[in-house]
């Protein structure tokens, strides 16, 4: 079980993250961009992914841990519960979507 105590010590962990609001919840940002955010339920954590397919994937693969809602139709953010995702799992997902969002010279830094 991850809680938002965890999330936010595992990104915090990854070079040059920072934290600040985002809608009124804890948001992660590599530079000026997000890679994470604790929705309004405190516990379901919001990720972009590089693609809309990965999202229908990771879904499919894992819905106990996975999910979406109408709000992300068209967009390559998956939605994770972190009740019921290990905390090896979710620091990969982070570094996944750090990886992502950082600039290029900065993602050499996370293997």
């Amino acid at each position: 079980m991850v809680t938002e105590e965890d999330v936010r010590r595992l990104a915090l962990a990854l070079p040059e993250t920072g934290e600040k609001p985002m809608y009124g919840t804890p948001a992660f940002y590599v530079k000026a961009r997000w890679f994470a955010r604790v929705r309004e339920e405190g516990d379901v954590l919001a990720l972009p992914l590089a693609a809309e397919e990965d999202k229908h994937e990771l879904i499919a693969a894992d819905p106990d841990v996975f999910f979406t809602l109408p709000h992300y139709d068209g967009y390559a953010v998956v939605l994770v519960r972190m009740p019921v995702v290990g905390e090896q799992e979710m620091a990969e997902l982070l570094a996944d979507a750090w990886r992502l969002r950082a600039p290029k010279k900065l993602r050499s830094l996370v293997p």
